[in-house]
């Protein structure tokens, strides 16, 4: 018996993705494990050195992940993988592994990576979300989010490719000439000999103009005559690494795709070399390319429809949502900074002074995956009275060009007019300093509700310094009015756990959507109102998306660790449910017909109500509204 790899196996099996592999596939991968021993402060792999073909797990103590300037990036402990990307970027390492206590680290060789790991349908895709979640930058800042896309291309490589479904096929009897109208008529570029439904030839583009226009065969031939033959076969999970590596290997342009990978069961899809381009062209990193080539609102508009696939793809494949939302809000920054370009250019002049253009809402929050309506506003630097006038007619109109664009895009006109086009949302620095001083000092209920949606901006373009300037005159408005956060806790509890006494959801009980469950406002603001508030008391103005939020708390009230951790897992829930809906439903995913869900979306939706009961309890003791029960 193999003592050391028992005891490695019983140590990895408690560990995702090794907890999914099976037995035989784990008790091999522990009998190949390199075990390394690291003292205090040791580096295992450093800035500049060669990446090694292996990736690491913490058996014992820490290791931390370190800068150039020993800034620490991510602290690896026990159970936690790390240096997977390394592997799969190859080139030399990026960052230092040092072990910030004694520690012994297991060391897994790219070949058992490949050979049991990326096999495993439901460890390869925890490995994707995995890598998925590591590639969210720490910054709030877009750009560097948008520069971490461009460095991590290589995360599409790890995602299952997309392949066609529905492949083209004839017989082994049938002609040359008879396929290759299938192929016409069918617009392919290949069709599958198949036997009893499972593959056992290929014929190309490349078979008919090499071996029939030169003359080599016959068109009345049969198929068998000039298929390649036996076939690369893959499983349904292959990833476009793999399906890359193998069309490489093979010098071919097309796998085929069946139950087990192999040609003894039914075919069930094909694989070209063309799909795989078109997915390298729809990954974040690609759009993001394209949109700053872009020339028309258009164009942009075919660029975001392109966004929706990509989301959906995310979401089959179960990539984190907190992942997704980044994502999706630095495609819909650049579409939006794009179209400030052309307004600007539109204008015939530049703009009289410095301005900055401010998402607010889900989009402020980068919570906006689907194409819902417009909110925005924009705040441009103070002028002398004698140029005011010229100068907020210059930004109405340009706001006017660039809330039209947004609309051809396929962001709808707000329906309650808050967008930047409206004077009332078109400010200088100290006209809007002045405005959240009004709506601070008077917290009625129009006012808390215009604080609810302005308090979540994100600056999208522009000045910076005006941003800040503005942000810090808002805190200093609150410091000075400490009865406000109370106001805005009671909003906060205006929406309390969506159940009625018998347990059944509070649905709208007129209108056009009677009888339908409001996701957004029954479930996902009460937690986002809480969220916002809860990190407006500790005075923090850099941090707007809600699931940052929740995990600025925990680090700031340990105390309540459990109830945010409990409130941003359901946030996540609720988001990821209502992006399903929206996507399936081709609206906004707001309204949900109840009927339409299983029980298992039922009971799921129900714990997440146990998160806003929990935090509006907790806001409730903290601001002292218990007399609001």
């Amino acid at each position: 018996m193999n003592t050391i790899a028992e005891r490695i196996y019983d140590y990895l099996k408690a560990y995702p993705p090794f907890n999914v592999l099976t037995s035989e596939q784990l008790f091999s991968i522990s009998k190949a494990v390199d075990v390394i021993y690291l003292e205090n402060n040791e580096y295992l792999f450093e800035i500049g050195k060669p990446v090694a073909n292996h990736f690491y797990v913490v058996r014992d103590g820490a290791i931390g992940l370190f800068r150039a300037t020993d800034t620490l990036v991510d602290e690896c402990d026990e159970g936690d993988i790390f240096g997977l990307r390394a592997l799969l970027r190859k080139g030399d390492y990026k960052l230092n592994a040092k072990a910030i206590e004694e520690s012994i680290v297991y060391s897994i060789s790219s070949e058992l990576l490949e050979t049991y790991i990326t096999t495993n349908k439901d460890a390869s895709q925890f490995l994707m979300a995995s890598f998925a979640s590591n590639t969210k930058a720490k910054s709030t800042d877009d750009e560097d989010f948008v520069k971490t896309l461009n460095r991590s291309s290589e995360y599409t490589y790890l995602q299952t490719a997309d392949y066609s479904k529905n492949p083209v096929t004839c017989t082994v009897n049938t002609s040359i000439k008879d396929a290759a109208i299938i192929m016409t008529e069918k617009h392919v570029g290949s069709v599958v000999i198949v036997d009893n439904a499972k593959p056992i030839g290929i014929i190309t583009d490349k078979d008919l103009r090499t071996k029939i226009a030169t003359g080599q065969y016959i068109i009345d031939n049969t198929v068998s005559s000039i298929m390649s033959s036996p076939v690369i076969t893959y499983p349904e999970t292959i990833t476009v690494a793999e399906a890359q590596i193998a069309m490489l290997k093979h010098r071919i342009t097309h796998l085929c795709i069946t139950k087990d990978g192999t040609t003894n069961t039914e075919l069930t899809g094909i694989l070209s070399e063309h799909d795989i381009i078109v997915l390298r062209e729809n990954n974040a990193s690609a759009l993001i390319k394209e949109i700053k080539r872009s020339h028309s609102a258009e164009q942009l508009k075919g660029i975001r429809q392109r966004t929706e696939q990509l989301l959906k793809r995310y979401l089959e494949q179960d990539i984190p949502i907190d992942f997704m939302s980044r994502l999706i809000s630095a495609i819909n920054d650049a579409i939006t900074q794009r179209i400030i370009e052309f307004a600007i250019t539109k204008m015939g002049k530049q703009p009289p002074t410095k301005f900055a253009w401010l998402a607010i809402g889900s989009q402020g929050r980068q919570e906006q995956l689907l194409m819902t309506d417009q909110d925005n506003a924009l705040v441009f630097e103070d002028v002398s009275k004698v140029d005011y006038d010229t100068t907020k007619a210059y930004f109405l109109q340009l706001s006017n060009y660039i809330n039209t664009d947004l609309e051809t895009v396929g962001f709808e006109l707000c329906p309650a007019q808050m967008m930047s086009n409206n004077p009332k949302w078109c400010n200088s620095v100290s006209e809007w300093s002045q405005q959240f001083k009004r709506w601070i000092t008077t917290p009625d209920q129009d006012n808390l509700m215009l604080c609810t949606i302005f308090f979540d901006y994100e600056r999208v373009y522009g000045n910076t310094n005006i941003v800040n300037q503005l942000s810090d005159s808002i805190f200093d408005h609150i410091r000075s009015h400490d009865i406000f956060l109370n106001y805005l806790g009671r909003n906060a509890l205006q929406n309390p756990p969506p159940l009625s006494f018998f347990r059944q959801f509070l649905v709208e009980a007129d209108g056009e959507h009677k009888d339908q469950f409001d996701i957004k406002a029954r479930a996902m603001m009460p937690l986002v109102d809480a969220a916002r508030l809860l990190i407006l008391s500790h005075n923090i103005k850099s941090i707007n998306n809600t699931l940052e939020r929740y995990e600025k708390l925990v680090e700031l009230e340990p105390q309540n660790k459990d109830t945010y951790l409990f409130c941003a897992e359901a946030y996540k829930n609720l988001l990821r449910f209502r992006t399903k809906q929206g996507l399936t439903n081709k609206d906004s995913g707001r309204f949900i017909d109840l009927e339409s869900l299983s029980k298992g979306n039922r009971l799921r939706l129900k714990r997440s109500f146990k998160a806003v009961k929990a935090v509006q309890e907790l806001i409730k003791t903290r601001f002292n509204l218990s007399q609001l029960l």
